[in-house]
């Protein structure tokens, strides 16, 4: 396992013991980014539309189509630090 894939999988247990819990457009995001670095770009079908949150999911995965996984894990793992500061 390389460095970047034991920061990533640290900063996902980090992620679950936040003193607080970020705002919704941050939860978006860290999934976003946490899908596209371990699964890479989105595949599914896209959730009905009234299931918001999964609509919602699914589309900020979909906004980073083409991102590779190393670099999605760097921005994860980033963003998972600076909301531990």
């Amino acid at each position: 396992m390389s460095d970047l894939d034991a920061r990533f999988r640290q900063a996902a247990d980090d992620v679950q013991d936040l003193d607080e819990r970020p705002d919704n457009d941050t939860l978006l995001k860290l999934y976003a980014l946490y899908k596209q670095g371990s699964e890479g770009d989105v595949s599914g079908e896209k959730p009905g539309f009234f299931d918001f949150v999964g609509v919602a999911k699914y589309e900020a995965w979909e906004k980073l189509n083409g991102m590779s996984s190393e670099e999605a894990k760097k921005k994860y793992v980033d963003m998972v630090e600076s909301l531990r500061s």
